[in-house]
């Protein structure tokens, strides 16, 4: 079994979360990629906005219709902040003998010897990095450092100008949210705006 794993706030989900995970899948040749809503990231203190049980039901939504995406709570289930060496390591002690991929942007990459534990993520799984063509194509490892040399696969798919921030002030001025969110999480979305 070949199993991406993109994590993220997903406050809230949106068309560039599930282009990076299907161009993953494709290119990869990803039996499941899992998206898993985070309680707190690191890099983010504070939270997210929005409710988790929320966050996760829009996750859900977004992801339904698609056999090879999937929803995992883990990180929600463990609260408080989210580390990706400890998700990956319960990930892959739930899914013996599974290759892990752990999905990326490049402008993660660049700090990702500065993540908690970069060289257990390394170990336990190989680093899935989106980069846009045209780009340029700086070494990977260079950008993620020694602790991941010959563990980087690069996804190519074009820019996706979405963030949730965008999308959550969008909402809060009641302008359309078309393109931007699948349908089904546009509609939930909606259903819980204050009137």
């Amino acid at each position: 079994m070949r199993i991406g794993v993109l994590g993220g706030s997903f406050d809230p989900p949106h068309e560039g979360h599930i282009a990076l995970a299907r161009a993953a899948a494709r290119q990869l040749a990803l039996d499941r990629v899992l998206l898993l809503p985070a309680w707190e990231a690191p890099h983010k203190p504070g939270g997210p906005s929005m409710d988790p049980a929320f966050r996760v039901a829009l996750v859900r939504a977004a992801v339904a219709d698609d056999p090879v995406l999937g929803v995992s709570t883990i990180e929600i289930d463990r609260r408080g902040t989210s580390y990706t060496a400890e998700t990956l390591e319960q990930l892959s002690g739930e899914n013996p003998g599974a290759d892990l991929w752990f999905v990326m942007g490049a402008d993660q990459l660049e700090g990702f010897a500065g993540w908690s534990r970069p060289e257990r993520i390394a170990g336990i799984a190989r680093l899935a990095v989106a980069w846009r063509p045209g780009a340029g194509d700086p070494a990977m490892e260079d950008l993620a450092g020694p602790v991941a040399a010959g563990r980087i696969d690069v996804v190519d798919m074009p820019e996706v100008p979405i963030s949730s921030t965008d999308v959550r002030a969008r909402l809060s001025r009641g302008e359309a949210l078309t393109g931007l969110v699948p349908p089904a999480v546009e509609q939930m979305l909606r259903d819980a705006a204050p009137s």
